[in-house]
């Protein structure tokens, strides 16, 4: 038995120093994180627009009041009005629906479409052919990640577990299924433009796809503890082959050093159909 522990020890050592280490990505946008997802421009695209819009607002209600300033200066009598007219009340009406219509039912309606059509379309994913499916069991504090093996199948002995270190291929779609054992987390990539709370007693879900290869942070959205700041971990993304090279040496190490015998190390649940 030592010697198995011996052998699974080195060949994780091997494992790791087996990937390559890519340098932070720059920020884009508008002091956004970089964007890594194939889906993240529709995410950027609804921040920047209503940044847009209310630096907009924003710059005509400064001009209005500048412009109230310098027209009724300390020289001209004051005039009080409660507003509670029919002009006045048509005109606040006016502006309020024209401010809900052309912003908030813009920003609104693309946010829908783009939130069913990407986002929560699971169907899209699941269709693919290489798509790869990951169970991630929160707990405070760390990120445990299973992957099935060969059999394709959850919890059992070729399974892939890690510890704070999510591996996908680029340019596949990626679900993940997502429980707690404890509280609430929240998985959270910033550089995929996605997070998805971990609840305690539920399976949550959600998918991303990498456009390019490199490492990125794993964050935790929830406060979920006085050790919240340790609920971190790395997301690399391989070139497939590196990928799939990863997975049949993984997958080894795991059916070298699996026992039967440890309950608590099989946390994993049959895959959710949509």
């Amino acid at each position: 038995m030592n010697s198995l522990v011996r052998l699974a020890s080195g060949l994780s050592l091997l494992l790791w120093a087996g990937v390559a280490h890519a340098a932070p990505k720059p920020e884009t946008a508008w002091g956004l994180p970089h964007d890594a997802s194939v889906n993240g421009h529709l995410i950027d695209w609804l921040i920047n627009s209503t940044s847009v819009f209310v630096g907009l607002l924003f710059a005509i209600m400064v001009i209005w009041m500048l412009w109230a300033c310098i027209k009724h200066g300390a020289d001209h009598p004051a005039e009080y009005d409660h507003g509670d007219g029919k002009h006045h009340i048509t005109v606040a009406l006016s502006i309020s629906a024209a401010i809900f219509f052309v912003v908030d039912g813009n920003l609104f309606y693309n946010a829908m479409v783009d939130v069913r059509g990407q986002f929560w379309n699971f169907d899209k994913p699941e269709s693919h052919p290489q798509a790869v499916r990951i169970e991630v069991n929160a707990h405070q504090w760390a990120w445990d990640a299973r992957y099935a093996g060969p059999d394709g199948r959850f919890n059992t002995a070729d399974d892939i577990v890690t510890l704070n270190d999510l591996r996908v291929p680029v340019g596949t779609p990626v679900l993940v299924q997502l429980a707690s054992t404890d509280v609430i987390h929240s998985l959270y990539l910033p550089n995929f433009r996605i997070k998805q709370d971990a609840m305690p007693g539920m399976i949550n879900r959600m998918w991303f796809q990498a456009k390019e290869t490199g490492e990125f942070d794993i964050a935790c959205a929830q406060h979920c503890g006085v050790a919240h700041y340790k609920m971190k971990g790395q997301l690399t993304v391989l070139p497939r082959s590196d990928y799939d090279a990863w997975v049949g040496r993984a997958s080894a190490i795991s059916s070298v050093a699996f026992d039967a015998k440890d309950d608590k190390a099989h946390w994993g649940w049959a895959w959710k159909p949509n």
